[in-house]
């Protein structure tokens, strides 16, 4: 039997508001997050630094990249899905 264990995401819903809507990039094309509006999202971290950033679900961005960083966001609620 391998021991190696498959990245398998947690079972819950993340929830989390939008603190800092500033500062939008000149060339980004998609949705922004809008100020003290709640949205779902997933925390994943960055595929070449490792460093968490945060996707909002249902969000549709063409580039640079749909993934917005942490400070922008705090989280409100997390909801375990059975």
């Amino acid at each position: 039997m391998s021991k190696v264990k498959l990245p398998t995401p947690l079972p819950v819903q993340q929830y989390a508001r939008c603190v800092d809507d500033s500062r939008r990039p000149a060339d980004y094309i998609g949705d922004w997050p809008t100020a003290q509006q709640v949205y779902p999202v997933r925390v994943l971290p960055n595929a070449r630094t490792r460093q968490p950033q945060v996707h909002v679900l249902g969000f549709y961005a063409e580039r640079p990249y749909g993934a917005f960083a942490p400070h922008r966001f705090e989280m409100v609620a997390q909801v375990w899905l059975n």
